[in-house]
């Protein structure tokens, strides 16, 4: 029977799953890797053992318990599937509620560090937010899903019912990595309600139109480049999730160590190393390792035809150096009402060569996203 009830949440992990976790990393079998080899052939085993070092002797998860805690949490079932969710409400009359969606190997730790500034900014000049921030369908809380399916456009669809079951007619998408593709669908699908889209990349593509190309300056060549490096380089789990999920997950789901470096390819080194492993952490201890990398497949096996209009919400984009760098003359054409595209370089370390510093934009540079924003909702009055 289906259980649309909005019920509360409170995260509790059993001790003696912390205590298995324990001595499983503590009998790690390391990997052999050739001297002086660095990060050539993935991540290297000494980044993986000093974040084993600290995920023993360091991390504190009872503390990122009692943070997640320290916020209103709920669950309801949409479609199916338990979704988790915190919901944080503004003390101002006058705030915006808004939805903001994380991506993978994110969880909804990626947005502790912007709630208080986004419901409680210090200036009553400042726009204020409802903040309502979901799990995705098969990560962390919200999972393993039950079902198939549950890529961009599905997820699109539960937030809408999601914000809809709040109350909520009038609401901003905001989202990060897959969230910088489910929220421009939220704002397709339920335009009627949806005020603003706000991004921190736009993932559109050349189409093959070679005169796309006549309209590219030298920061969008550039551009490409980083992303042909990255394709090069990098691209090789996402191959792997939309093609053969399940047999990967035998090993995430088997080892913690697995699942760290796993996921550590793109949780690069300039991160805080509390940072990183809270968010392993929570796969692991959900054990949602498998379902999660299923989105990608989802993706890729669409049993819908993509939409063949652009989105038309007023959309922003606040892209941060190092990190994915979108292309405006290719993101126009998927996006016809883009009102604010703003670029930042906080001056974060890089931490190795295939680090993307900024990707993690409101843990990493809080203060420049929630200005932005803060700016893009207030120019929509």
């Amino acid at each position: 029977m289906s259980n649309t009830d909005i019920r509360p949440f409170r995260v509790d992990i059993p001790q003696d799953a912390l205590d298995d976790l324990d001595a499983r990393l503590r009998g790690a079998r390391w990997p052999h890797e050739l001297p002086g080899s660095a990060d050539v052939y993935g991540v290297p085993v000494a980044r993986v053992r000093e974040l084993v070092a600290h995920w023993l002797d360091g991390f504190d998860w009872r503390a990122v318990e009692a943070r997640l805690n320290a916020y209103p949490q709920f669950v309801t079932e949409i479609d199916g599937e338990d979704i988790h969710f915190l919901h944080v409400r503004s003390p101002r009359a006058d705030a915006t509620p808004v939805i903001l969606t994380h991506g993978w190997p994110g969880t909804v730790v990626e947005f502790l560090d912007v709630i208080g500034p986004l419901t409680e900014p210090a200036s009553a000049d400042d726009p204020a937010f409802h903040l309502v921030i979901p799990s995705l369908p098969g990560f962390g809380f919200s999972g393993p899903t039950r079902s198939g399916g549950w890529g961009t456009r599905r997820t699109a669809r539960a937030w809408v019912e999601l914000m809809s079951r709040l109350g909520y007619d009038r609401y901003g998408a905001i989202g990060n990595d897959a969230g910088s593709m489910i929220s421009p669908e939220i704002g397709r699908i339920d335009g009627e309600h949806v005020v603003g889209v706000h991004v921190t990349q736009f993932f559109s593509f050349p189409s093959g139109d070679p005169a796309e190309f006549e309209k590219l300056t030298e920061a969008d060549h550039a551009a490409l480049a980083h992303l042909q490096s990255f394709l090069d380089t990098k691209f090789a789990f996402n191959v792997l999730h939309s093609q053969q999920p399940q047999t990967l997950a035998f090993a995430l789901a088997d080892s913690p160590v697995g699942l760290l470096a796993w996921n550590a390819q793109l949780m690069g080194e300039s991160l805080d190393p509390d940072f990183v492993l809270a968010n392993v952490a929570i796969y692991w201890l959900t054990g949602t390792a498998a379902s999660a990398i299923r989105f990608y497949y989802e993706d890729a096996h669409l049993a819908e035809e993509p939409a063949a209009e652009p989105t038309v919400a007023p959309t922003g984009l606040a892209m941060f150096a190092g990190d994915f760098q979108s292309i405006r003359a290719f993101a126009g054409r998927d996006h016809a009402n883009i009102v604010s595209w703003n670029s930042y370089d906080p001056g974060l370390p890089a931490g190795g060569r295939q680090d993307a510093p900024g990707h993690y934009a409101a843990h990493e540079a809080t203060d420049l996203l929630v200005g932005d924003i803060r700016r893009f909702f207030a120019q929509l009055g």
